[in-house]
């Protein structure tokens, strides 16, 4: 943790105080005593000069000599309505006062910064912590605030949008799916792959020490359409194989209904692993990158790699069992010996 603050106090500023009694025994005016003072330190543009294209103002103030000191700016001359002059000193108290090197200011309110460079914890534990702690051990003036930016800032804004985002891209995702299968349960069994291909992702980033971040949840979002994509197509041919058995007249058993679902499943095998192969074989180049980007790219392709691993594995080995157990008690129903058959067989 490397933490950095700016300096409140650090810069010299020449300070005016104007007796605006003596001011007015000379009758002079504030704003004339003022003019005064800038036409001598800042100095007054009083003409422009042309050269060729170019113009450049003139601009007129006392020469270094008469402004390099307290004393010097003491006897800067302010002249009177009859002709006369008066020291600026009876006028008015000069004097240094610290103050900070450049005001900043945010909605209004003046600003401070404490600059904070985190290692080893990702920015919402950090600031959930220092918040914590602030709260209990420091007692702010009134005026004062404590404002948390930063990649925080837009942490909890990216937070927000993907508490609707996310949701919309399921609901999106979930639709699109109930189209296809026209099914609830079917539906219901293909967005089994999301939860173990999370298992996966979330693995994948703790073994790459990555923390959540917007890239991360980009990557989840595009994980959940890839796993909905290939548990249609795991489901599309399990639902072929229990079909064809079913017009051949094969399906009467579960002995049967075993046989179905495992000639669809190894059907599978190969197309599966080829797209799991093919998908890592696309994303692992964005994992040994390191040119411009290539951190939030590797955000963005770690879940997806982590997660279709493991959904991969979920699909051939639970997706055949949910379909067996689904399709059995169907089965079940529908085979239901009659009273006569019972007798013809004893």
């Amino acid at each position: 943790l490397t933490a950095f603050s700016e300096r409140v106090v650090g810069g010299n500023y020449l300070d005016y105080t104007i007796n605006r009694v003596e001011a007015a025994r000379y009758w002079l005016t504030v704003a004339h005593v003022q003019e005064s003072i800038q036409a001598v330190i800042g100095g007054m543009n009083v003409t422009q000069t042309v050269e060729g294209l170019e113009r450049y103002p003139v601009n007129v103030r006392y020469q270094r000599d008469y402004r390099n000191d307290l004393t010097a700016l003491g006897q800067v001359l302010v002249p009177l309505k009859d002709g006369q002059h008066v020291p600026i000193s009876q006028l008015a108290d000069i004097e240094i006062k610290k103050g900070p090197p450049g005001i900043k200011s945010e909605n209004a309110r003046r600003t401070a910064w404490v600059y904070v460079d985190l290692r080893g914890i990702d920015v919402g534990t950090y600031v959930k912590s220092a918040q914590q702690l602030i709260g209990e051990q420091v007692k702010l003036p009134p005026g004062y605030s404590i404002v948390w930016s930063g990649q925080f800032e837009y942490m909890e804004s990216a937070r927000t949008r993907f508490m609707v985002i996310i949701p919309l891209t399921v609901l999106i995702i979930f639709v699109i799916i109930y189209a296809s299968t026209k099914s609830m349960i079917k539906t219901s069994i293909v967005f089994l792959a999301v939860p173990f291909s999370l298992v996966g992702a979330f693995w994948f980033l703790w073994l790459l020490d990555y923390n959540t971040s917007v890239a991360v949840w980009v990557g989840v979002i595009a994980l959940a359409g890839l796993d909905a994509e290939t548990g249609v197509v795991m489901l599309l041919y399990l639902d072929l194989a229990h079909k064809l058995w079913g017009d051949n007249g094969r399906m009467k058993t579960l002995g049967d209904l075993k046989q179905a679902i495992h000639h669809g499943a190894v059907k599978r095998i190969r197309p599966k692993i080829m797209t799991i192969a093919v998908i890592i074989a696309g994303l692992l180049p964005i994992m040994w990158s390191h040119g411009a980007g290539a951190d939030v790219m590797k955000r963005i392709a770690a879940p997806m790699v982590g997660g279709v691993v493991t959904s991969g594995i979920m699909e051939l080995m639970v997706y055949p069992v949910i379909f067996y157990l689904w399709r059995g008690r169907r089965l079940a129903k529908d085979t239901q010996p009659t009273s006569c058959e019972e007798l013809v067989e004893h």
